[in-house]
């Protein structure tokens, strides 16, 4: 199982930033992924999620109506589009999958996810 995330970086207070997740070596449309950050000093937190199948998301409500979550089956990929960035944003961001018992269930806490891509820094400065 292989992740490959990019599109991290350093953004102004205000700004946009598109995140990428490549996978490889399991069934995509049979995992939920979500993304996931951790702040230092912090708990890992969900952020996004999108499900099997249909595509079903979910959003956490300090990045609903700023984010959106998309994915591409024909490239084993999942995007987090991320606009409207605030400082508070500030964190590594991971991708992981999750193996769901049927496909359009979304999953939103970390020990539900059974792998987990290496992170990329998310810097926003006020």
């Amino acid at each position: 199982v292989q992740f490959v995330e990019s599109g991290g970086g350093l953004v102004q207070a205000g700004g946009s930033l598109r995140l990428s997740c490549v996978t490889s070596g399991f069934t995509f449309d049979d995992y939920a992924i979500g993304w996931f950050r951790q702040a230092p000093g912090r708990e890992r937190e969900g952020v996004s999620c999108i499900s099997g199948g249909d595509g079903t998301t979910h959003y956490a409500d300090s990045v609903k109506g700023r984010f959106t979550i998309s994915k591409d089956n024909a490239k084993n990929t999942v995007y987090l589009q991320m606009n409207s960035l605030k400082p508070e944003d500030t964190a590594v961001y991971y991708c992981a999958a999750a193996h769901t018992p049927t496909r359009n269930i979304v999953v939103m806490t970390p020990g539900g996810y059974d792998y987990w891509g290496q992170g990329t820094q998310v810097t926003v400065s006020s």
